[in-house]
């Protein structure tokens, strides 16, 4: 089974990676620092690494030529919070968020519009998004209303495409340096570690599940 993972030096990409190449997968991957890429996968069986930037156009061309044949799986991991500490939409930069929509929805859907025509019969989308899609909170509005237009995004995909599995999952809170460099200064240990979101994603990529919206924790925690 091939697939592509983005962003996948540290936090759940990584630990998703680390997860697949143990099933076997063979995994083309990317983020941006290519030493901690590097450093990050160096051991994974079956893990390519291609450092670069999910917005530049190039960058995807690459990753979806270095996947090399049927494409059985896609996970647009790779996103930015956008400037920290957090601003509320009164006050916040309009480049910065035009470069939010373009990392955390438009190259996503970029991404997947190059890998469609490789993708198996049964292959899968999986876009990650947040509660902070559909939750007001308050300082959240550039990233999460990038991830309600992800969410809106691969709900359409799905319509679109029946042959295929297209799911937008929340991962829940997980201890990540995004969410540190969101809650500067405090202490964030009490969130659960990545490693805990994996099973559900699995339960996606692995098993018969609908396309859809679905929350990574109530997958794992679902009867088989």
């Amino acid at each position: 089974m091939r697939g592509i993972v983005t962003g996948a030096s540290r936090g759940l990409g990584l630990a998703l990676t680390a997860a697949l190449s143990e099933r076997g997968w063979r995994l083309v991957v990317d983020a941006r620092d290519g030493e901690a890429l590097g450093r990050a996968v160096a051991g994974l069986p079956g893990v390519v690494g291609l450092a670069g930037d999910v917005a530049d156009p190039e960058h995807r061309r690459r990753l979806v030529e270095a996947a090399d044949g049927p494409i059985d799986l896609l996970v647009n991991n790779a996103s930015t919070l956008g400037p920290t500490p957090l601003r509320e939409l009164g006050r916040y930069p309009l480049e910065e968020l035009r470069r939010v929509f373009e990392v955390n929805v438009l190259a996503p859907l970029a991404l997947a519009q190059l890998v469609l025509p490789h993708l198996s019969d049964g292959g899968r989308i999986v876009n990650l998004t947040s509660d902070a899609a559909v939750e007001a909170y308050e300082t959240w509005g550039g990233y999460g209303s990038s991830k309600a237009a992800l969410a809106q995004l691969t709900a359409i995909l799905a319509a679109e495409n029946p042959r295929l599995r297209v799911y937008a999952v929340d991962p829940g809170d997980m201890r990540t340096q995004m969410q540190q460099d969101a809650f500067p200064g405090e202490d964030i240990s009490d969130r659960p570690r990545p490693e805990e979101s994996v099973p559900g994603l699995l339960a996606l990529i692995e098993g018969d599940v609908a396309s859809g919206l679905y929350r990574a924790r109530d997958l794992a925690s679902a009867p088989a």
